[in-house]
């Protein structure tokens, strides 16, 4: 049960933001047993409280696991900026974990009172290209649809899969429709008559464009396109403008957010840019807190008589600074800070793998694809998911290619984390090191280790950091300094203290930063450098993989 299960009973005159009016006026709204039972036009002479009412926030899609904390530890810091419930899809635990994974998450989720909402994960494994702690087929899935905190289908990233009719992928799709739950989109890049053909197959969102083209292709088809920016992944600037002309068919996420950029921040920001940028208020509330109740049939209320009393209390409606955050009637904040109580968990993990030598870590030259000395290069692109694919000259010593660190092009290795396997390797631009390395368990969507360094001594150390800790985020400098952030509860989420952790983050951010790296979130990242379902070039445990053809390079 939740923290706090007593009724709330009280009244606030206020200014009530109105959406569906799409107006504002002074009123008295009466919560008795935790339900509105009132909302009355008053004059503005009897307003008592000041500030704006208007419902909380949502975030249409996030991975609660990429904050790095368990479920009532995301609700803690969450709630400071108004956001009273997620659209969640525990994709990276199921991948690690499976079944038990997702029941793990929906159990903690309900000890506090904020409202997850959570999806069956559509691809377990996300391919079969790497290496997975764990299988869910549409057996499995059809039994989570039945779950009643299971609201969706989660992302269908197997986009290949539906237009090519794979039967597992159709079963799965086909019990979200008999259960009345809708399916989550994933197809970056799907344009033209392949988008008509994947919408057509049932799929109703996607927060993977990132050009404002491929999004009105795929809206006049009826697709609800879902706004992302999170700690690596940002799209807002480039689609911003469509909640102009279709503010009922766009919803705002996170998608996957840093505990220290969770603490700084939420959905409110996106609010605050959006009016910035002289987006029509309504449509932008409509977005924040309207339409991901509407289209995922949430039980979180929308300021009308009748509704759950979940709504916040705004300083204003420009930039969004949060007085109170409201779930059912239960006051959240005091003095700013969250009063939702942490909560003990027993963690839950599959990690089977042991130290590594530096020395196995070496790429002879004739087991490396290269066109006369020039290597196949993985081009991180900060702020994006899509990496590019390029070729260039390699640095070789003593028959094997090494890092150069002049033209910024690092080795980077993924460790199976659940068996003893061979390890794949590759080289990696942009992350810019100077010195050291940094290593994660934090790697979409299997969650192997994945590291980047500027030499094998230096990668050898972290990586053995993160198995020393059975999963975690380190960084060594190549000499004496080194910093690990323990992630026990599958290799992808802390129990601690969420604002702890959130300070944790910060420091090791700090120090991957000072190695020389330029990118906004180094770790965040190098997260994605194994995901293989976005273009182009990915390495999972397997090898160097093409996401154009899907085939693993040579």
């Amino acid at each position: 049960m939740p923290q706090s299960s007593l009724s709330a009973n009280f009244s606030l005159c206020i200014n009530l933001v109105n959406i569906s009016r799409r107006s504002i006026y002074p009123a008295c709204i009466v919560v008795e047993n935790s339900i509105i039972k009132l909302i009355e036009p008053i004059s503005e002479n009897e307003i008592t409280t000041k500030g704006f009412l208007l419902p909380g926030f949502i975030d249409s899609h996030v991975h609660i696991e990429s904050s790095m904390l368990i479920p009532s530890e995301f609700a803690r810091l969450a709630v400071v900026h108004g956001t009273v419930g997620t659209v969640s899809d525990p994709h990276e635990i199921a991948n690690v974990c499976g079944m038990e994974g997702v029941e793990f998450m929906i159990e903690n989720g309900n000890k506090v009172p904020f409202k997850f909402n959570f999806g069956a994960p559509s691809c377990v494994p996300a391919t079969i290209f790497e290496t997975a702690g764990a299988a869910l087929n549409s057996e499995a899935v059809e039994q989570l649809l039945q779950k009643k905190e299971i609201k969706y289908l989660s992302e269908m990233m197997n986009f290949p899969g539906v237009l090519h009719q794979d039967q597992e992928v159709m079963k799965k799709i086909a019990a979200a429709h008999k259960a009345g739950k809708p399916v989550d989109g994933h197809a970056p890049g799907l344009r033209g008559d392949l988008a008509k053909q994947y919408i057509e197959a049932g799929i109703s969102t996607d927060h993977e464009c990132f050009t404002i083209e491929e999004a009105l292709d795929k809206l006049q088809h009826g697709m609800k396109i879902i706004i992302r920016e999170g700690s690596a992944a940002k799209n807002f600037e480039a689609l911003i403008p469509l909640l102009e002309d279709h503010p009922n068919m766009i919803l705002f996420c996170s998608d996957d957010k840093h505990p220290d950029s969770l603490e700084a921040g939420h959905i409110n920001q996106l609010c605050a840019r959006a009016i910035a940028k002289g987006i029509d208020l309504f449509n932008v509330l409509q977005a924040a807190c309207v339409n991901p109740v509407n289209h995922y049939q949430l039980d979180i209320g929308l300021l009308k008589v009748g509704d759950p009393a979940d709504f916040i209390i705004a300083e204003d409606l420009v930039h969004f600074n949060i007085l109170q955050t409201y779930i059912n009637g239960e006051a959240l904040l005091k003095e700013g800070k969250s009063t939702i109580q942490s909560v003990p968990c027993n963690p839950i993990n599959q990690f089977d793998c042991e130290a590594i030598d530096a020395t196995v870590l070496s790429i002879p030259k004739l087991s490396y694809p290269s066109l006369d000395e020039n290597i196949p290069v993985i081009e991180a692109l900060d702020g994006q998911l899509i990496t590019n694919k390029i070729y260039l000259p390699g640095k070789s010593a003593n028959d094997c290619w090494v890092s150069n660190v002049q033209t910024d092009v690092l080795k980077m290795v993924v460790v199976n984390r659940y068996h003893q396997a061979p390890f794949a390797k590759c080289f990696i631009k942009n992350f810019g090191f100077k010195q050291g390395a940094i290593a994660s368990t934090v790697a979409h969507d299997s969650h192997n280790i994945v590291a980047v360094g500027v030499d094998d001594e230096a990668l050898a150390k972290a990586i053995n950091l993160v198995i020393e800790a059975k999963g975690g985020i380190s960084c060594v400098n190549g000499k004496d300094a080194e910093l690990v952030l323990p992630l026990p509860v599958a290799g992808l989420m802390s129990a601690n203290d969420g604002y702890t952790v959130s300070a944790n983050y910060t420091a090791i951010d700090a120090m991957a930063k000072s190695l020389g790296s330029t990118l906004s979130a180094p770790f965040m990242t190098l997260s994605f450098m194994a995901l293989l379902v976005i273009p182009h070039l990915k390495l999972s445990d397997k090898g160097l993989f093409d996401g154009d053809t899907f085939t693993f390079i040579e």
